[in-house]
């Protein structure tokens, strides 16, 4: 998963006999199989460690799956009985029978990632499943799926050494969202550094990446804005809280979709501190809308000593997760559209979910805005609106004009291309993938 496109991550590697599964993620503009990587490719029996190296949909969320699923089909039937001919017998077992049709894993592998990465990855694939509107068949997983799951997953320390089969194995901070890792392994005395995700660039409650302190004999390496530069964060700040301001002082209301944990928090710091010093702007509320709203901000607190010492400083006066004024919101019918206003709701593709009926209710006004802050899908309505089309598909099945503004400030927390250059000039690896 993940050659050649955004989502699915799952990289299969093996050598000296040795296997390693790094990550396990679904393709968020997709649903059902069609969403998963291409475990068909894979022999689930064969992996001795599978590594996560953050909760994001695209790198953890197909883990339910992989863990009950992946493997052998099994069809178990029993019979009704009943004295009668043949025929009249066997249609008798067709209908009377109990069928259970199951899928087994094969996979007897361990699961590791770290502490945070397995807090927020129960509650963000819980929130995956109430917001994804698909049918019966197409669900992968659901909520006792995901809490299977959890037993079967074990924590790493960031630095702490461990070792599966011969596979030697740790993890550094990797910034990009609470609890990443970048993990690296030794087999055989070959060292393999898999980043996963990271940014190099400090952010508001992140650490930067870390450089490992000795050079990999590979390192697999993200490029997901592959040779484009960021603007410096502090134009992108700017020009977000100046969208926002514009928007709602002419009367408009201003969609941010984005998922309830990662970005969304970054974003809530920065909305919160712009409204402290704008007064003018106090009667207009923010809404955190998220069914997982409250769990999300309790789980964030918990691991403010992994966050950076700007945070760590401010905690020790006053957490910086108790907003003054951002509201959550837990479903759409709690809320009074009446006026101006900012609305982050889950999830950030805008596929389902609460996002998807702002947009939908919101699209068709020239006064609204819809911030989009992170990394837009191919195949996502996020990545549609972008080129601000004439007209979209609701919800509904039915088209709609396209009047509201499209704002595309990133916040994704990815690294760009001085960062990934300067990221390997420094850690210097004879191989790149």
């Amino acid at each position: 998963g993940a050659g050649g496109e955004v989502g699915r991550s799952c990289v299969h590697m093996s050598f000296k006999g040795r296997t390693v599964l790094f990550d396990c993620g679904i393709h968020p503009a997709y649903s059902g199989m069609a969403a998963l990587p291409y475990f068909d490719e894979i022999d689930p029996s064969a992996i001795d460690v599978l590594l996560v190296t953050h909760f994001h949909l695209d790198h953890a969320a197909s883990l339910p799956y992989f863990l009950e699923k992946v493997g052998h089909h099994v069809v178990t039937l029993t019979c009704g009985g009943g004295r009668c001919c043949y025929a009249v017998w066997c249609l008798n077992l067709l209908c009377s029978a109990l069928l259970c049709f199951c899928l087994q894993t094969t996979f007897k592998g361990r699961v590791f990632m770290t502490h945070a990465t397995k807090a927020i990855y129960r509650l963000l694939l819980s929130d995956y499943v109430k917001v994804s509107k698909v049918s019966v068949e197409d669900m992968l997983f659901d909520e006792q799926d995901i809490i299977r799951s959890m037993d079967k997953i074990e924590v790493i320390d960031f630095h702490q050494t461990l070792e599966v089969n011969g596979i030697r194995f740790w993890c550094y901070t990797a910034g990009h969202v609470l609890g990443a890792a970048m993990f690296m392994v030794d087999i055989a005395g070959v060292r393999i550094l898999y980043t996963g995700d990271y940014s190099r660039e400090e952010d508001r409650h992140l650490k930067a990446a870390e450089v490992p302190q000795f050079s990999p004999d590979i390192c697999i390496i993200e490029s997901t804005y592959g040779v484009q530069q960021h603007q410096p964060r502090h134009v992108r700040e700017k020009r977000f809280t100046d969208a926002i301001h514009n928007t709602v002082s002419q009367g408009g209301r201003v969609l941010i979709p984005a998922y309830a944990l990662g970005r969304a928090q970054e974003l809530l710091l920065i909305l919160d501190e712009y409204w402290s010093n704008h007064p003018e702007l106090h009667k207009i509320p923010i809404y955190y809308a998220s069914p997982l709203a409250k769990k999300c901000m309790a789980v964030y607190q918990t691991y403010i000593n992994s966050m950076n010492e700007r945070i760590r400083n401010q905690f020790a006066q006053s957490n910086p997760f108790h907003f003054k004024h951002i509201e959550p919101l837990n479903n759409i019918d709690n809320f009074h559209d009446v006026g101006p206003s900012v609305v982050m709701a889950s999830p950030g593709s805008l596929q389902s979910g609460l996002s998807r009926q702002l947009f939908d209710k919101w699209c068709t006004d020239k006064k609204n805005a819809c911030v989009i802050s992170g990394f837009a899908v191919e195949g996502s309505l996020v990545k549609t609106i972008i080129n601000e089309p004439r007209e979209v598909t609701l919800a509904n099945g039915l088209t709609a004009p396209l009047h509201m503004q499209i704002f595309y400030i990133s916040f994704s927390a990815h690294a760009d291309f001085p960062q990934t250059s300067g990221f390997l000039d420094e850690l210097r690896p004879p191989n790149i993938i």
